[in-house]
């Protein structure tokens, strides 16, 4: 029997540039810089229906990204740094505020898809703005060493933040990601979590965010502690096709960013992108499919865009 996959396309919508040149493999859910992801959401939608045979299903094994894929997590680092500014008082002195130190979700958003890691964050900003008063000393950090620990004062603090805001259960995973975990699991498919994080911080989020019965399930779970070298660097993704025992490319991979997608795409994998809004406009035309999340994404329009990508292969 048939399998039905759905995809979604907003009414009225052109494609971005950097889709608009290219024949998509699908007709993909996307809305351009000046749309939200929740108008995305919440707009009619279009249905175009592929058909795909079962018995030609290719995907045997779906992994995740954890941070903008299964936790929507930008919002809350941001929030956690803000906090410390505040906790510590941080004045920089062409800060364009009177008050402590306040990233706006614009900045951050742009921040964080230039610079990873906190610590890399708060140096580079501290030296394009100057560096900061604060309750840690009585003056502005003049040596490297002083001002190393300030910066480490400062991402400690946040990381204990950060943790209190995901255990305080008003956290949620993003919309559709624990139906796709179960519908997989259901069907006999493998099922991964990769991610450059640290190992403390995916395991913080999964066991608060899915629960410790389906992350004791998973076939397979790395963190960025587990591999030498960073996304968008594939070895994270090479390793967890060994490790789950199946090809490369019979995986479909989840992410949210080009980072992401390019480690993803180097180690043979296809993937699909579930953007967030700081990542909606970036480039994602090597993606198989784009949406804006999973809640209208089932088990079986993955097998299809897997079946396809093979096919047209």
């Amino acid at each position: 029997m048939a399998s039905s996959a759905v995809f979604l396309f907003p009414p009225n919508l052109s494609a971005p540039p950097s889709l608009s040149s290219r024949t998509p493999l699908f007709s993909l859910c996307r809305t351009n810089h000046t749309i939200s992801a929740a108008t995305a959401r919440s707009s009619s939608c279009r249905r175009l229906v592929v058909t795909a045979s079962a018995s030609s299903r290719a995907l045997e094994a779906l992994i995740f990204d954890c941070d903008g894929v299964i936790l929507e997590s930008e919002h809350l680092h941001r929030q956690a740094y803000n906090d410390a500014f505040a906790h510590f008082n941080v004045r920089c002195p062409s800060s364009p505020s009177s008050g402590p130190l306040d990233w706006t979700p614009e900045f951050y958003d742009e921040l964080q898809n230039q610079i990873g890691g906190g610590k890399p964050k708060m140096r580079w900003y501290f030296k394009e703005h100057g560096w900061p008063t604060s309750t840690v000393s009585d003056a502005a950090p003049e040596s490297d060493e002083d001002r190393a620990k300030l910066i480490d004062i400062l991402q400690d603090w946040k990381t204990e933040r950060y943790k209190e805001i995901i255990k305080s259960g008003t956290v949620e995973p993003r919309p559709g990601v624990l139906r796709l975990m179960d519908e997989a699991k259901a069907s006999g498919r493998k099922l991964a979590v990769c991610s450059a994080a640290t190992k403390s911080s995916v395991v913080l989020c999964l066991e608060n965010l899915i629960g410790l019965e389906r992350f004791q399930s998973l076939d397979c779970f790395l963190a960025g502690d587990d591999v030498k070298e960073k996304k968008p660097d594939p070895m994270i993704y090479v390793t967890a096709a060994k490790k789950l025992g199946v090809s490369e490319k019979n995986c479909l991979v989840v992410e949210d960013s080009v980072i992401g997608l390019q480690a993803a795409t180097g180690a043979g994998m296809s993937c699909v992108i579930s953007y967030t809004s700081s990542t909606a406009n970036q480039d994602f035309k090597a993606a198989a499919a784009i949406y804006p999340d999973l809640s209208n994404v089932r088990l079986a329009d993955l097998d299809a865009v897997l079946t396809d990508v093979v096919a047209a292969k």
